[in-house]
Order: structure tokens, then C-alpha cells, then sequence
């Protein structure tokens, strides 16, 4: 589905990365670049440090060495945060608080409104896009918590797609949603990539997320990234998925 070109500029770098744990290593001289408008899917083993790589790239672990950078500059300095959208693993769309789905959505604006201004007519058009864009305009005033997984879900990726950011980085969307979930879900990422020239970032042990989606996939094994190819088939090969290994920290995906 690429709509990468030869001057699509580098959104997220990683140059010669390390990072462990204490004295247990994670990642080794990792490097590698995603571009404008590129569908990334990085696989792995439970344990393997997926997660962990997406944490360092976007600035919530350090490095022990090597250098990440985002939009051409080095992740400490980096400042620009409306241009980079985040759902983590087993995120909770505030299912227990008293907020409806176009609340939560609205939270994602709080870094460039702070607390107390309201959005203006700009951010009230881009509240209704990305609701219209997840299948949510229908259910906008109801509580969170009376929705789906699939729902709660799609409002957290609307949350952060609201400030129209240039990377979205997504990790393990797909875990726990129903069919509908997962087909609106691509629908929605499809449109990002060609319509809009997001870059995508998809982590996920769930292959059939991104089969015909990816333009390339990454994988994580044994500390280093190596590129495991394009894959249209919703199987990828086993040797490039192996999920039953035991992981070695809870946080990890």
C-alpha cells in the first residue's frame, strides 16, 4: 500500500541503538528509519523488546547508546509532540470515569489547549473527521465504559489522531476487538497513509492487523531488528512469528 517516495523525508530514526534492562540486554545496535507515508509492522516474540523499541523512540526510555531521533532531531530535544500520536499496549479509554467518547477525544487536545481554553472552530472540525473516520459519530455522547473493546479502542487511536500528527505509532491495536473493530481499524489506516501521508508504526504478534497493509516488516530477535520483508498473506511464516516464548518483562509486547 506504499505511498513512500524517493524524497519522503525520515520521521523516526534509530542509529546504532542499545538498551537493557540493569545488566539483561534488550535491543542491540539497533538502526533503522521509517518515512513519510510508510506502513511499518514490527513483530516478535512476547519479551523481544517490540515494545520496548517504540518507548525509546518516542522519548518515554533512553538509550544506553546510540541516538533516536524524530523528525530529524535527537528525541531529548524534540518538542513537537502534536506531530506524533500514541496508543500504547492495554491502554484504557477511561472506562471508568464518567466521560463520554467525543470527552476522550477531546483529552488529546489538552498538550496545545491546556485545561481551561475550549477548542475553536479548527479543533471542533478535527474532533468530527477523526470520530467520522473511526465509526464513532454515532456513539459520541455515550460513556465509555457502556462500549465495546473494539469501540474503546478506536476512540483511543481517535484521541490520537486529533491533533493530526505526521507519525502514528500503534501498539498491539487489534488485541481483544471484534471483527468490525479490526476492519474499520484498517479502513482507517489505509485512508492515513494515502490521504492524509501519515506514517504508521503498527507493533503487533496478530499478522492478519496488517497483511496488505505494510509496506515493510520488522522484526525483533534477539536484540536486533531485521527486516523480514513484505508480507501480503494474512500467515506470515513462522519463522518470522515466534510468539510462544516466555516473556522476560510483563510491560513487554
Amino acid at each position: 500500500m506504499s505511498g513512500v517516495t524517493p524524497s519522503s523525508r525520515a520521521v523516526l530514526q534509530f542509529e546504532q541503538v542499545t538498551f537493557g534492562y540493569g545488566r539483561i540486554p534488550v535491543l542491540r545496535e539497533v538502526s533503522l528509519s521509517v518515512r513519510e507515508r510508510e506502513f511499518v509492522a514490527i513483530v516478535g516474540a512476547n519479551g523481544s523488546g517490540k515494545s520496548t523499541l517504540m518507548q525509546l523512540g518516542l522519548g518515554l526510555l533512553r538509550p544506553t547508546h546510540g541516538t533516536v531521533r524524530l523528525f530529524g532531531q535527537d528525541v531529548p530535544a524534540f518538542r513537537d509532540w502534536g506531530k506524533v500520536g500514541y496508543v500504547p499496549q492495554r491502554a484504557v479509554a477511561g472506562a471508568a470515569l464518567p466521560i463520554s467518547v467525543e470527552e476522550v477525544v477531546r483529552t488529546g487536545l489538552a498538550g496545545r489547549l491546556g485545561l481551561l481554553r475550549r477548542p475553536g472552530r479548527p479543533e471542533r472540525d478535527r474532533i468530527e473527521h477523526v470520530l467520522d473516520l473511526l465509526g464513532l459519530a454515532g456513539v459520541r455522547r455515550r460513556r465509555v465504559s457502556l462500549l465495546s473493546g473494539g469501540q474503546q479502542q478506536r476512540a483511543l487511536i481517535a484521541r490520537a489522531l486529533v491533533t493530526a500528527p505526521r507519525l502514528l505509532v500503534l501498539d498491539e491495536p487489534t488485541t481483544g476487538v471484534d471483527a468490525q473493530a479490526r476492519s474499520v481499524l484498517r479502513e482507517s489506516l489505509e485512508h492515513l497513509v494515502h490521504a492524509e501521508g501519515v506514517a504508521v508504526v503498527y507493533v503487533s504478534h496478530d499478522p492478519e492487523g496488517f497483511a496488505g497493509l505494510a509496506d515493510r516488516v520488522l522484526e525483533v530477535r534477539a536484540g536486533r531488528v531485521v527486516d523480514a520483508g513484505v508480507h501480503d498473506h494474512p500467515h506470515l511464516e513462522d519463522e518470522h512469528l515466534e510468539f510462544r516464548g516466555p516473556a522476560t518483562h510483563e510491560e513487554e509486547g
